[in-house]
C-alpha cells in the first residue's frame, strides 16, 4: 500500500488502554489524521494515543453520540473523508488497501461507505446469529454525515448523497473477560432502557431522521423497524425467549460452537432480558412522579446516567 488516504478518523476513549495501540496500528499506514476524543482517562490512554502522532482533545462524557457529534463539531478535520472507530475494532490490511485505492475513485455523488462488521468473541469469529455481517456506515464525506442523537445503538446516517459498501475486513475485537463483558452490558442496557422510557415520558434526546422509516432496505433501518415496531410491543418475557430462538436456532448460532453458545446466550438472551428488566423498574418508579424534573431525577438514579436539563 503506497500512500495515505484523504481520510481523519475519531476514536472515542476512555481507559483503553488495552486496545487502543492495536486500533492505531491497524490505521497509522493510511489515515492523514487521527483524533482521540478522551474523556478524562486515569490510564495510559492519552501517552498510547500522543505517541502515535493522534490529536487529542478531552472532553467529558455524557453519552456515546453526543460525545462523537461534538468530535465532529469541534476537531479540526481536514481530510476529505471522515472515519469512525470504535477503540476495540481493527481495520484490517484489505480494508486499509481499499480504503486508499477506492476513496478517491467515488464519483462525487457518493457521500458514504457502509463497512461490514464481524464481531470476535473469545478469539472466535462469531459467523453465525445473525451477526455477520453488521453493515455500519463507518466512512462519510467530511460534514454530510451526522449521529443519531440516542443513549444506546447510536447510527450515523447521511445528510445527503448516496452510500456504497467497502468489503475488506472489518472487525469487533474485544480484548476484555468475561467479568468486563458483563459490566459493560448492564450499563448499555441502562442506556437501552432510558432511550424505551424516554420516549414514553417524551424526553426524547434531539430529534433525527426515523432510520427505521427512510432506510427499511438497510439492515440498521430493517432492525430498528422490528425492534421499535414489533419487539418493544411484546411482553419482555416472551420476546427475550423468542428473539434467543430465533438467533440461536433459526439463525444457527448453534453453529458458533462452544463460544457462540456464551456469545449468544449473554448478548441474545441475558442482555435482552436485563434491557426489558430495567425497563419495567423505571416505568414502575416513574408510576410515582408528577413532573418532569421529577422523572429526570429518578431516571438518573436508577440507570446511573448524567441526565442534562433542557
Amino acid at each position: 500500500m503506497e500512500g495515505k488516504a484523504d481520510i481523519s478518523v475519531i476514536i472515542l476513549a476512555y481507559n483503553e488502554s488495552l486496545h487502543l495501540a492495536r486500533a492505531l496500528k491497524h490505521i497509522q499506514g493510511f489515515a492523514k489524521q487521527v483524533f482521540v476524543i478522551d474523556s478524562y482517562s486515569t490510564d495510559d490512554t492519552v501517552e498510547i494515543a500522543r505517541s502515535f502522532g493522534a490529536h487529542v482533545l478531552q472532553h467529558p462524557f455524557q453519552n456515546y453520540a453526543r460525545q462523537f457529534q461534538w468530535a465532529l463539531d469541534h476537531a479540526p478535520i481536514t481530510a476529505a473523508w471522515v472515519l469512525r472507530l470504535d477503540a476495540d475494532e481493527i481495520i484490517e490490511a484489505d480494508l486499509s488497501l481499499e480504503i486508499v485505492e477506492q476513496l478517491p475513485r467515488l464519483p462525487p455523488d457518493v457521500t458514504g461507505v457502509y463497512l461490514d462488521r464481524k464481531t470476535i468473541f473469545m478469539n472466535k469469529f462469531i459467523r453465525h446469529g445473525g451477526r455477520y455481517p453488521l453493515k455500519l456506515l463507518r466512512i462519510w464525506r467530511r460534514g454530510k454525515a451526522r449521529i443519531e442523537d440516542r443513549w444506546m445503538d447510536e447510527h450515523m446516517y447521511l445528510l445527503e448523497g448516496r452510500s456504497v459498501t467497502f468489503k475488506g475486513g472489518f472487525a469487533d475485537h474485544s480484548l476484555i473477560d468475561l467479568s468486563m463483558f458483563t459490566d459493560k452490558h448492564n450499563k448499555y442496557a441502562s442506556r437501552e432502557a432510558l432511550d424505551v422510557v424516554s420516549k414514553q415520558v417524551n424526553m426524547e434526546l434531539e430529534s433525527a431522521p426515523d432510520l427505521s422509516a427512510e432506510s427499511k432496505f438497510q439492515q440498521v433501518g430493517m432492525k430498528r423497524f422490528m425492534k421499535e415496531k414489533v419487539y418493544n410491543r411484546i411482553p419482555f418475557e416472551i420476546s427475550v425467549f423468542g428473539y434467543f430462538v430465533y438467533r440461536y436456532v433459526f439463525r444457527l448460532g448453534f453453529l458458533d460452537g462452544r463460544e457462540g453458545l456464551i456469545y449468544h446466550l449473554l448478548q441474545g438472551f441475558w442482555y435482552r432480558f436485563l434491557v426489558g428488566a430495567k425497563v419495567e423498574e423505571l416505568e414502575r418508579a416513574l408510576r410515582s412522579v408528577s413532573t418532569k424534573d421529577e422523572a429526570r431525577r429518578e431516571i438518573a438514579r436508577l440507570t446511573r446516567q448524567r441526565i442534562v436539563s433542557e
